[in-house]
């Protein structure tokens, strides 16, 4: 079956609000092995909202349009679908009382009248109730007892789905109510289990699945490039869970064997950062952070696991060669020797972060972002990485490529992976 998304609103095509709804819904229907081919914005626009629909209708099984079902005048989803199907709007008692309770529930004495639009539903359709709002959800199935208008012929079989437009309203909706019905609808599953590697670019990772990839068939292989990394999805379609898992473990262990350990993780969850403090915390090492170039990025993403505080024990931002000296104990020698961007500089920083807390391993990075400062000898994006655990110093270069920020967020990626890797060396898995 194909499932298309409309996304409504006028403030999503002005880029007032980032469209998440389509981006859950299409990892979510994936899940369902429910292909979508299309995903349409479409501004709080009748004529335009109107043509959308008629023409997902042409087009798709199962159209889910996410927004609009709000009490304003310009809210207008539902009498649109109504409209196109040449339905009727009728109040609905459930909702209605709903609503009230709503109001009544957070002690607000008026129920503002244009509310009671949202107590109005398409004819014949299947309510779903909000529990974190006001809209109610609905989907309208057309289907050989439609009546004699014509509308059986074009568009029997067909499925609408509509949902409010605030995450916090439709996913839980979405998880509740709709992935039960539409498995009905779908039988059958895509399951899919993602392999994310570090350390190893996109084109040499094609490569080396190259043939995997020519040879598919169930389940498929692809990758995917993302900031510093490469990550392999491997779908199967399948009857079940367990069958889909059957089918998907012997590509995962070929992959595993092939990359070894380039890959970080097969939790499609988890981020490089999750690993970098799980394994931190398993052998009970306390990291201290050295950062210039990347000016608190690297600690930044270790705050943000959760737990990070049993690891990460300090953080020194030395942004200045003064600053180098004072709290890492860098050489001036060095410094005026090699320049603050340099291998020695690196090492000196990771070893002195790590003697200046008595921490087992360090993590250090110096480089220039840009768009400024590079030279013939020392271009736009050199970054040495320096990282120590249990005194084992081990340094990385890089030349780097991208505006300011994506050699910094690049640099992050790498400083994590070396501090993995190190860590592997040493501990093992």
């Amino acid at each position: 079956m194909i499932a298309e998304f409309i996304s409504v609103g006028t403030e999503i095509l002005l880029g007032n609000i980032v469209n998440t709804n389509a981006n859950y819904l299409a990892v979510k229907c994936a899940q369902l092995g429910i292909s979508n081919y299309y995903q349409v914005s479409v501004g709080d626009n009748e004529d335009r909202l109107s043509n959308t629909l008629k023409l997902a209708l042409s087009r798709s099984d199962i159209i889910i349009l996410t927004g609009g079902l709000g009490p304003t005048k310009d809210d207008l989803t539902k009498e649109v679908t109504a409209k196109v199907l040449q339905r009727s709007l009728i109040e609905d008692s459930h909702s209605k009382e709903r609503i009230q309770e709503y109001f009544k529930d957070r002690k607000l004495d008026s129920i503002p009248e244009n509310n009671w639009k949202q107590a109005l539903i398409i004819e014949s359709s299947l309510v779903i109730d909000n529990h974190n709002g006001t809209a109610p959800g609905l989907i309208v199935e057309m289907n050989e007892s439609e009546d004699d208008s014509g509308l059986k012929n074009t568009y029997n079989n067909k499925v609408i789905i509509l949902l409010p437009g605030p995450p916090n309203e439709l996913i839980p909706m979405f998880e509740n109510d709709i992935i039960p019905f539409l498995r009905k609808l779908q039988p059958g599953i895509l399951y899919s289990e993602m392999v994310k590697i570090c350390g190893i670019g996109e084109s040499k990772a094609e490569i080396m699945v190259k043939d995997l990839i020519e040879k598919q068939t169930n389940p498929t292989i692809a990758t995917y490039a993302k900031n510093g990394e490469v990550h392999i999805r491997i779908t199967a379609a399948a009857d079940s869970e367990g069958s889909g898992k059957s089918l998907v473990k012997p590509m995962v262990d070929e992959l595993k064997r092939r990359f070894a350990d380039a890959i970080y993780t097969t939790d499609e969850n988890e981020n490089l950062e999750d690993i970098v403090v799980s394994m931190l915390a398993k052998h009970h090492i306390m990291l201290t952070t050295a950062e210039s170039c990347t000016g608190g990025l690297i600690a930044g993403r270790i705050v943000n696991v959760p737990g990070a505080s049993a690891v990460l024990g300090e953080g020194f931002i030395t942004y200045s060669n003064e600053a180098k000296q004072k709290y890492l104990k860098v050489s001036p020698q060095t410094l005026m020797r090699y320049g603050a961007v340099s291998r020695e500089t690196a090492a000196e920083m990771a070893q002195g972060a790590a003697a200046s807390s008595g921490s087992k391993a360090s993590l250090a990075v110096t480089g220039i972002a840009g768009p400024d400062g590079g030279t013939e000898e020392k271009p736009v994006g050199l970054v040495y990485i320096g990282c120590t655990v249990n005194e084992k110093l081990h340094i990385k270069e890089y030349r780097l490529k991208g505006n300011r920020q994506k050699i910094r967020d690049l640099t992050v990626i790498y400083a994590l992976d070396l501090l993995r890797n190190a860590i592997l060396e040493q501990y093992g898995r």
